[in-house]
């Protein structure tokens, strides 16, 4: 028999030691954390500061505003416009097995991402996916570049995980007028075609960096920035040599002649006759950089400066003023404009043959008259003046694939390659390569460089002819503008016109094919050019090919549009 005494169970069921060490140690327990949390908030207030900073707050970067292009009158044909884009953060709402989604994600409803979808525009597959929680990113765009409005309304939905970063758009007034000279940036603003691209670190910025109170959904509460770290730094402006009525005026012209010949593509350039700054430069098709629809890149290309092609006839006016200046010829010499045969190839007229002098050449641009002309110098002499003028040597504009042009070395020639370099073979060049070489004839002499950014002086102009040679060959140019001449249609009322017309069979693999290209390049007032303008018309397919029935009146009305826009005085009195 065992024995149960009171004293017994006493022993046996008593837990009060255990239950005063438990409160012992609970009372303990309490008074470490709080000493621990005394010492943290009194003596060491780092260590939780830290730790709401790096809840709360957060650096964000400040977008730099990107510099402004401007015409040389000062007018805006870039500028950058503030704009926000729309971020989603999806692990936000990312929770673990068995744990319940933040009040803030239940309100990720799909009637709210059905109006975020609406807002922004983008397909709602696009939202969903992006609000899709078992997504390892921790950061993606829902759209970018916004216009702010939009941002506002999307705020106002007030979606957990969902940020707002500011940015700049970049816009271009003049559209498709400017586009192949501006080129366009991509959706970080960086350069991606033309100027944009040339002077990219010059107009680009430097992005700046603050620090910002975030609430609990990550975003970062407006107007409640803790510090600016760095300022964002603007980028530079940047003024160009263009006139931006001058371009309209170009485009505007060249875009009607193009589709009313239904042509393929064309150009035009206007220079600065006594600078050689490029007033305008525009060409067909076009393609509007405000938008990246339907966006060709083969529209992209700045044709004036890229593409290259035989001159023809435009060439005639400098072979003559070489020949002239280096005394192989007389002014008033005389020569038969019958066929001739030169290196085994006949050479001829598309008229009856005659007795013409220098000028009636030009002005009936006699193939066989400018050949006999090109015969009568070295080929030597002939090569450094086409060299000179700036034929099969860059433009040096720094624009990207701007071309050289093809100028082959005289120790090649043949008589009769020689011969048709005269009227424009054989040798092959872009339309502001062609303009260039006139300032030659239209600042007496001086052959200038080209820029597109605005300058008061051409540093670089070289002597090529002299004054008097210059003068004479304006002078016999102006005839081609008259009533018998071949660009009759290149007149301008009130002035005095001397130019150039050129119809060229374009070059094909083999030969040359069918289509033609149809130029004219000419200055004005022909007594003292202030405008010197080339206009290429590329494959026109109805009324007319030749040069002074298609690039003539192009000429024509932007040279008469521009001398009234820029008051440029008449120098024909009769008129």
């Amino acid at each position: 028999m065992f024995n149960f005494s009171k004293g017994a169970k006493k022993s046996r069921y008593d837990f009060s030691g255990r239950r005063k060490s438990l409160l012992a140690f609970m009372y303990m327990a309490m008074l470490i954390l709080a000493v621990r949390a005394t010492y943290l908030q009194i003596f060491d207030k780092q260590f939780l500061q830290g730790q709401a900073r790096s809840r709360h707050v957060s650096n964000v970067k400040i977008a730099a505003y990107r510099g402004i292009i401007k015409d040389r009158n000062g007018k805006p044909l870039a500028v950058s416009a503030p704009v926000e884009s729309v971020w989603v953060n999806p692990q936000f709402c990312r929770v673990k097995a068995g744990e319940k989604p933040k009040r803030l994600c239940d309100e990720l409803s799909l009637e709210k991402l059905q109006q975020v979808a609406t807002i922004l525009e983008i397909p709602f597959e696009k939202v969903t996916k992006a609000f899709d929680t078992t997504s390892r990113r921790k950061f993606l765009y829902l759209k970018r570049r916004i216009n702010p409005d939009l941002a506002k309304k999307v705020k106002a939905l007030r979606l957990a995980g969902v940020g707002f970063r500011r940015d700049f758009k970049r816009f271009y007034p003049r559209g498709e007028v400017t586009s192949h000279l501006l080129g366009f940036t991509n959706i970080d603003d960086k350069g991606q075609e033309g100027l944009e691209l040339i002077y990219d670190e010059h107009l680009q910025g430097v992005a700046g960096k603050k620090r910002v109170i975030r609430d609990g959904r990550r975003r970062a509460i407006e107007d409640y920035d803790v510090e600016s770290i760095k300022e964002a730094e603007a980028g530079k402006d940047l003024q160009l040599s263009i006139d931006e009525r001058l371009q309209y005026l170009a485009y505007r012209e060249l875009k009607a002649a193009v589709l009313k010949h239904e042509a393929k593509s064309g150009s035009v350039v206007i220079l600065e006759a006594e600078t050689g700054d490029i007033l305008a430069m525009v060409n067909q098709p076009s393609f509007n950089p405000n938008t990246r629809k339907g966006m060709q890149i083969s529209r992209y290309r700045n044709r004036a400066l890229t593409d290259v092609y035989e001159p023809g006839s435009t060439l005639k006016p400098l072979v003559v003023a070489a020949a002239l200046e280096g005394h192989y010829i007389t002014e008033h010499q005389k020569f038969n404009s019958a066929s001739i045969k030169v290196s085994g190839r006949w050479v001829k007229d598309g008229h009856r043959s005659s007795i013409m002098d220098v000028q009636t050449v030009l002005k009936k641009s006699s193939n066989v008259g400018a050949s006999k002309i090109a015969l009568s110098m070295p080929a030597e002499y002939f090569w450094n003046f086409y060299y000179s003028v700036g034929f099969g040597t860059s433009p040096a504009v720094g624009f990207p694939g701007e071309a050289s042009g093809f100028l082959p070395e005289y120790t090649s020639w043949s008589k009769f390659e020689q011969a048709t370099l005269s009227f424009g073979y054989h040798v092959s060049m872009s339309t502001l390569q062609l303009a260039k070489a006139y300032t030659a004839l239209a600042d007496d002499g001086l052959v200038h460089s080209v820029s597109l950014l605005k300058r008061e002086k051409d540093e670089y102009a070289d002597r090529v002819l002299s004054k008097e040679t210059a003068v004479t060959v304006r002078t016999m140019i102006e005839s081609v503008v008259q009533r018998d001449g071949t660009a009759y249609r290149a007149s301008v009322k009130g002035y005095r016109v001397a130019g150039k017309t050129g119809t060229v069979k374009k070059a094909v693999a083999g030969g040359y094919g069918s289509d033609y290209l149809s130029l004219f390049v000419g200055m004005a007032p022909a007594s003292d050019p202030k405008l010197v303008i080339a206009v290429m018309v590329d494959s026109p397919s109805v009324g007319g090919f030749y040069g002074g029935v298609v690039a003539a009146p192009i000429f024509s009305k932007v040279m008469g549009g521009a001398l009234r826009l820029l008051k440029i005085p008449p120098d024909d009195i009769k008129e």
